[in-house]
């Protein structure tokens, strides 16, 4: 449910840590805006235009490319807890695809056992299954591009909010992971928090 996040804390016994690039979670979403671009450059500007708390700018957050309130939480978490490290931020088209493809070398059901069904998951769902000689990361990246390539905005934007800058993944941890999870769940705006997607450990914030 929106706001949740399911069970199996890190540390679990039985469970490995897997750490990679985050996505969208299995939850429909309304539609986050612009999409599959990296931020523009009046959104750059006015980013860096707003000063943050005293000690301004934080390299590692604006390198996240997130706008409105993905940014000011990330902001505020990272006030909050020093130590947490963002694994992804905004994302264009072609990294989505390699965000993807790095799971379904692992698991080639693993956008459809991921994603919301939607046009876009389902239409990257049926190339992989229609290409089951591509296997390596790459092969199965460039396959992926060529589908959302051709896809809409409005299609896109149900796919995934690290497309339009309004999602960020953070490095699962197992020191302060409790406070550091409680304060997630608490930041202005979040629509949904995961700590887990399509069977993977990763801690996933979206606004």
């Amino acid at each position: 449910m929106p706001g949740s996040s399911p069970a199996g804390p890190i540390g679990t016994s039985g469970v490995s840590l897997t750490i990679d690039e985050g996505t969208m979670a299995r939850a429909n979403s309304p539609a986050p805006g612009t999409v599959g671009a990296d931020a523009s450059a009046a959104e750059r500007r006015a980013a860096a235009s707003v000063a943050v708390g005293s000690s301004g700018a934080d390299p590692a957050i604006e390198a996240l490319n997130l706008r409105g309130a993905a940014r000011a939480a990330a902001y505020a978490l990272k006030k909050a807890h020093p130590s947490v490290k963002f694994t992804s931020g905004r994302r264009n088209k072609a990294d989505q695809a390699r965000a993807m493809a790095s799971n379904v070398v692992h698991n080639r059901n693993w956008i459809e056992d991921t994603y919301a069904p939607s046009t876009v998951s389902k239409a990257c769902q049926k190339w992989v299954d229609g290409h089951p000689d591509a296997k390596t990361q790459e092969e199965i990246a460039a396959g992926l591009l060529s589908v959302l390539d051709v896809a809409t905005d409005a299609h896109l934007a149900r796919l995934s909010r690290h497309l339009s800058g309004d999602a960020f993944d953070v490095q699962p941890v197992e020191t302060d992971a409790a406070a550091i999870k409680k304060t997630i769940r608490g930041l202005k705006g979040l629509d949904i928090f995961l700590e887990k997607e399509g069977g993977l450990i990763r801690w996933h914030a979206q606004f």
